[in-house]
């Protein structure tokens, strides 16, 4: 028997699937999938991109309703219909991709989050009770500064807090460290598992990373093509098992063979390059690299120190404030013409925000770079959407880009598929010289950070330059033939992977 919503829990609560299945038209996304999170716990929910791990979720949060199985909040089968109504049970969710409002501040997103805002909003109050609140806070964030000037490890800190202001008492969180460095990971992670052990909160995460399921989490809940795989204890498993859980055969992320070979001409050359953040404070300082044909030069840094406008203004999104981009021996201004000519090809940060239009086709998204040219287009004038289709399958293909076809939306992908797409549209053709990619495995299972990892180092063994911007040090290091450290937008430490000291490169990225 369904019961009525309670009042708003004041403690962390069982929350248990049963057999919960859901399916869209003929596709079943969740056969009959089974879950118990007990209260106070910490629960790791793993498996491959669109292994169901997102669909599950938003049938607890009530944005889709499952067509079999209960939902059980102690016990008791609850209705779960909207967001609002998980709010009601005290569920909330820190989503992979952001919903902050980019205009407003830090202080205005967190009360304006409220489903209880009154019309008129008395903010001498609001701001003595926002005070009070980031007193005992896991993690500080400036309440002051709009949305739209933070670094995306920043909105995901904000994001959390979001949840703990809403007193949100079982928080399900999706790859909340996709954009934090493994210390800052390690930093948020453990403060939230704090508050699991203090009794505050159940916490059911979706993470792509061992080290967290192992670090962090009690339970371990496995999904595979919709279905449970496994699960129990996490003392119980080893990375291998849970391996194999996920896709079938044992395995791990895989080495990455980079082809031994000197350092061919200067490619991109970026000398004392400044530019400032939206509010006009200084963001990049005196930058200076250079990345040579057939080498990855890696860019590490604790988020918000730069990278975002560094980033910007080499792809022609910001305009810098000093300083000059060399590309080829010729001044760059990031011009289409210019990338053009040039062959700088770019994969951006959150690519389904800045590389992708959602609501278009992956067919069509494919197609921006060459859609103005033959054979997609006769006579400059008329495009061919036969040939856009045909250049699309082709590059699906080889990508290895899962969808049901080339006229699905690409907003309708998962985010590996998206990045696969974007991927395939950049280095597809095979004629890119210059690449620059950030944060280019944002959220991903190991399975298609293989995939972009192998694309990325196959473009630097042809002898593009790449220049890698990310957050994730482990990703710098397998990847990059040079390191630099950026801190308080200023290069501060230039190392080869085979020469790097950890601590080292971590105390300059923390700024000592």
């Amino acid at each position: 028997m369904i019961i009525p919503a309670p009042i708003r829990p004041e403690k962390p609560f069982d929350l248990e699937l049963v057999n919960l299945t859901k399916r869209f038209g003929s596709f079943v996304a969740n056969d009959s999938v089974s879950m118990k999170i007990p209260a106070g716990s910490f629960h790791a929910l793993i498996g491959e991109n669109g292994a169901g791990k997102s669909t599950l979720v938003k049938c607890i949060m009530g944005f889709h309703t499952a067509d079999e199985g209960d939902i059980l909040i102690q016990k008791h089968s609850r209705e779960i219909k909207s967001p609002y109504d998980a709010y009601q049970l005290g569920i909330g969710m820190v989503y992979q991709h952001f919903t902050l409002i980019p205009a407003m501040t830090v202080a205005e997103n967190l009360v304006l989050s409220r489903p209880d805002i009154p019309p008129v909003i008395k903010w001498k109050h609001e701001n003595e009770r926002l005070r009070e609140f980031m007193r005992h806070a896991p993690f500080q964030v400036d309440l002051d500064t709009p949305a739209s000037q933070l670094a995306a490890g920043e909105k995901q800190k904000v994001e959390i807090l979001k949840q703990l202001y809403l007193e949100s008492k079982f928080l399900i969180l999706d790859e909340p460290t996709s954009v934090l460095t493994p210390s800052e990971a390690d930093e948020v992670l453990g403060l939230i598992r704090q508050k699991v052990k203090g009794g505050e909160l159940s916490v059911l995460i979706i993470t792509h990373k061992f080290r967290e399921v192992f670090g962090f989490c009690d339970r371990v809940t496995v999904l595979r093509r919709g279905k449970f795989t496994g699960g129990g204890e996490v003392k119980d498993f080893t990375a291998d098992d849970l391996a194999t859980l996920m896709m079938g055969s044992a395995r791990r992320p895989g080495a990455v063979a980079k082809i031994p070979r000197e350092r061919g001409s200067a490619a991109l050359e970026i000398k004392n390059l400044c530019a400032n953040k939206d509010s006009g404070v200084p963001a990049l300082s005196d930058a200076t690299l250079t990345v040579h044909e057939g080498e990855i030069v890696g860019i590490a840094g604790v988020s918000g120190n730069g990278q975002r406008e560094l980033v910007e203004v080499l792809a022609g999104q910001r305009a810098p404030t000093s300083g000059e981009i060399v590309v080829h021996q010729e001044n760059y201004r990031a011009r289409r013409s210019e990338a053009s000519r040039h062959k700088v090809f770019l994969l951006p940060e959150e690519p389904l925000r800045n590389a992708c239009v959602p609501q278009m086709s992956v067919a069509e998204n494919i197609a921006f770079r060459n859609f103005d040219g033959p054979p997609m287009t006769r006579a400059r004038i008329f495009l061919s959407r036969k040939a856009i289709r045909k250049f699309a399958q082709d590059l699906i293909a080889r990508f290895s880009v899962k969808t049901r076809s080339p006229d699905t939306p690409i907003g309708d992908l998962s985010g590996g598929n998206v990045q696969r797409a974007v991927l395939a549209r950049e280095l597809g053709p095979g004629t890119a010289r210059v690449l620059i990619t950030a944060n280019p495995c944002f959220g991903l299972d190991f399975a298609a950070v293989d995939s972009i990892h192998a694309q990325i180092v196959e473009a630097r063994n042809r002898g593009v330059a790449v220049l890698l911007v990310s957050e994730d040090l482990d990703e710098l290091l397998a990847l990059a033939d040079r390191l630099f450290v950026i801190s308080h937008g200023t290069l501060v430490h230039e190392t080869t992977p085979a020469e790097a000291d950890i601590k080292t490169i971590g105390h300059h990225m923390a700024g000592h």
